[in-house]
């Protein structure tokens, strides 16, 4: 009699379980974690587009609000993460929103000119981990291709952010508020693909 857990042949199977990938149960541990940031970020790209008459102080001020909240959410994240959650991943990009969060309270007008530098950072890091989670992923689910799409383009915006000629004040309102907004749109996909995995 052949053994039922044998290799039958077909492309997925041994394409393990839900259960079978610790970082993809944390991820869904933390769906509402995921919610909060994806709602964080489209708030912050909306509050970029339709502030009247927005500075580069007030942008700077609205950045280090927004890093300060999605510091927290991840902080907090790796901080009770169960098993499979990227402790020290998410640790140092909380660290990193709240000491950005911090900078701006104490030094406002140097974290402003520098700008440009710090968001093109944090794209960067932010599509590294998203393609990070992919790899992680790609035994276990279908569709983690969405990740390394939207990470690669995250890097590439990063990129460009940071290789570009200097911007005007508006042109990068545009950039950072829709990149925000494309992000938040990404964390609220993933929180529902979630859903649909269990």
């Amino acid at each position: 009699m052949s053994d039922p857990t044998a290799d039958d042949g077909r492309p997925d199977a041994r394409r393990p379980s839900f259960v079978d990938s610790p970082l993809l149960e944390a991820a869904a541990h933390h769906r509402s974690l995921l919610s909060w940031r994806g709602l964080a970020a489209v708030s912050f790209g909306l509050l970029v587009f339709f502030w009247p008459h927005l500075a580069p102080i007030g942008l700077t001020a609205l950045w280090g609000v927004y890093s300060f909240v999605d510091g927290s959410l991840v902080l907090g994240a790796a901080v009770g993460g169960r098993i499979g959650t990227p402790r020290a991943w998410l640790g140092l990009i909380g660290i990193a929103g709240i000491a950005c969060a911090a900078a701006v309270l104490v030094a406002p007008a140097a974290v402003g000119a520098h700008l440009v530098a710090i968001v093109a950072t944090w794209a960067i890091a932010t599509g590294a981990m998203q393609i990070w989670a992919a790899l992680k992923l790609r035994e276990a689910v279908d569709g983690e291709w969405v990740l390394v799409l939207d990470g690669t383009g995250a890097i590439g915006f990063g990129l460009v952010l940071a290789l570009w000629p200097p911007l005007e004040l508006g042109h990068l309102v545009w950039l950072i508020g829709g990149f925000a907004m494309l992000l938040g749109s990404l964390y609220l996909a993933v929180a529902t693909w979630l859903r649909e995995q269990r």
